[in-house]
């Protein structure tokens, strides 16, 4: 699929998140682990990163619209404003729930498509059309059919694969141990 891609496109490793963006768990695997990741790995140029969709509709009401949202900034600011949306989206939320951007996850956050319309704004890309629009609407849905074909059950969900082709599946918010076991395993 063409999904947004953080880090090298060479690299050794791909890991694969299947993520909501409304999701306590996959915030906390944001706020808690990601950095490690892309510090260790990704900015290392041994890793890369895509970024499926994968919102639970029926306990997150704005995980879909937040999906567009990213896809509808991607389009008008390619891979690197994608990803500046998703930052965004993660650390809104951080405010919304305990003040702070860095903050800890302690519930979900509530926001709304006016909210991801305004934060879009904060970053300059107006999405308020492509948004209201639901022209990634299909896109998301995609996403969402692989990563429940694929094994995923809940969020976030990630597979890491090799450079045999390999697959490794990690259920949910994992601790950064459990992602430098599997990755190191693969780089042997």
């Amino acid at each position: 699929d063409d999904d947004a891609l953080l880090g090298d496109k060479d690299a050794t490793i791909t890991i694969i998140e299947f993520s909501d963006y409304q999701c306590p768990f996959c915030r906390k695997f944001w706020t808690e682990t990601f950095s490690q990741i892309k510090s260790e790995y990704i900015d290392a140029g041994k890793v890369n990163l895509v970024f499926r969709d994968f919102p639970l509709s029926s306990i997150h009401p704005s995980a879909e619209k937040a999906a567009e949202a990213a896809e509808c900034v991607r389009e008008k600011g390619g891979d690197a404003a994608y990803y500046k949306m998703h930052d965004k989206i993660f650390s809104e939320q951080n405010i919304l729930d305990s003040g702070k951007a860095d903050g800890p996850v302690t519930k979900t956050a509530q926001f709304s498509a006016d909210d991801l319309k305004k934060w879009a704004k904060e970053l300059d890309y107006n999405i308020d059309s492509c948004l209201d629009s639901n022209k990634f609407a299909d896109e998301v849905a995609k996403d969402t059919n692989d990563a429940t074909s694929s094994g995923g059950q809940g969020t976030p969900y990630f597979v890491i694969i090799g450079k045999d082709g390999k697959g490794t599946p990690l259920s949910g918010a994992q601790p950064y141990a459990n992602f430098k076991s599997v990755l190191d395993s693969k780089l042997a």
